[in-house]
């Protein structure tokens, strides 16, 4: 078993296609599918279902290639450690992020990495939590920025700045003439949210979902989406306070800080626990300090380089 047989096994398992991964391989297609056979040879299994149109992977060709990715995450660690012994910092870096911090920090993560790391190849993808997760544990990306806490033992959490909510309030809707809303009374509204699509979710609907947390009811959009459907239809949505500075100065005054309690979250960023890249992992650490202004900043961030 080379690692070359494992990259083979991944492409195929990418474009579903033995053609086009011998053509991303740089290979011909003969050679592939021999390279693949000697390797289900070896281990004595098939890893593909040839008679599937698209090619799929057997069930425990599905587990191979799940290892394989996270075999070829490690080796590329080697790689990796000695570019971070040299100083240097180059190659791939895949970071997920959910939807409503994106727009936030994607900007600037490419500002900052593309002038100071330019052998960075910096790739970024929207993606739900769960996804992010699923993805972190399969070494899929590198690295993922999302709601804390991740309560994953096979990943490493570092949170980076906790934001407060606000309430975008319409004028024509009675919590406008409000100075603040008190949470309890802000779930008794129907609320715009961005979850399984954009809806109103009506409060009963919370009562039966039990504990209230931001990710549960916004994730998989954007935020502005959810400004535009209160100034057009009314009502109440909920926005992140990295966002405020998004919304027309002329809007401002729908804003409401939300109290008693204050809702907020933590936004963390997540690695396998086996990341080795320390240079790397503080470039975006530094990036998202040149983002967030500092009063938002998590203690663990302020304090220096972090050391995994």
């Amino acid at each position: 078993m080379t690692l070359l047989q494992l990259r083979y096994i991944i492409a195929i398992d990418q474009y579903r296609h033995f053609g086009k991964a011998a053509e991303a391989c740089g290979l011909t297609q003969s050679t592939l599918s021999l390279m693949v056979k000697k390797l289900e040879e070896e281990l004595d299994v098939r890893i593909f279902d040839r008679d599937a149109h698209p090619v799929e992977a057997t069930e425990i060709g599905r587990k191979i290639i799940d290892q394989a990715k996270v075999v070829l995450f490690n080796a590329n660690q080697i790689t990796e450690m000695i570019g971070s012994e040299k100083d240097t910092l180059s190659g791939p870096l895949k970071i997920a992020l959910i939807s409503t911090i994106s727009p936030v920090l994607v900007p600037g993560l490419f500002k900052y990495i593309g002038n100071r790391y330019p052998a960075i190849s910096l790739q970024t993808e929207e993606m739900l939590s769960e996804t992010i997760l699923e993805k972190l544990r399969r070494a899929e990306v590198d690295m993922g920025i999302l709601g804390g806490p991740v309560n994953d033992p096979d990943l490493l959490e570092i949170p980076l700045y906790h934001e407060r909510f606000f309430a975008y309030v319409s004028p024509t809707n009675p919590a406008y003439a409000q100075d603040s809303i008190k949470a309890d009374t802000l779930f008794r509204h129907p609320i715009w949210i961005i979850k399984d699509g954009i809806r109103q979710i009506d409060p009963s609907e919370l009562r039966k979902g039990g504990h209230i947390t931001y990710e549960r009811l916004f994730e998989g959009g954007r935020v502005g989406i959810l400004i535009q459907i209160v100034n057009e239809n009314g009502g109440i949505t909920i926005i992140p306070e990295t966002h405020v500075g998004f919304i027309m100065y002329s809007q401002q005054k729908c804003l409401r800080p939300i109290v008693d309690p204050q809702l907020r979250r933590v936004i963390s960023l997540a690695v396998r626990a086996d990341f080795i890249h320390e240079a790397k992992l503080n470039a975006v650490v530094e990036a998202v300090k040149g983002i967030i202004p500092g009063t938002m900043l998590e203690n663990i961030v302020l304090k220096g380089n972090l050391k995994l």
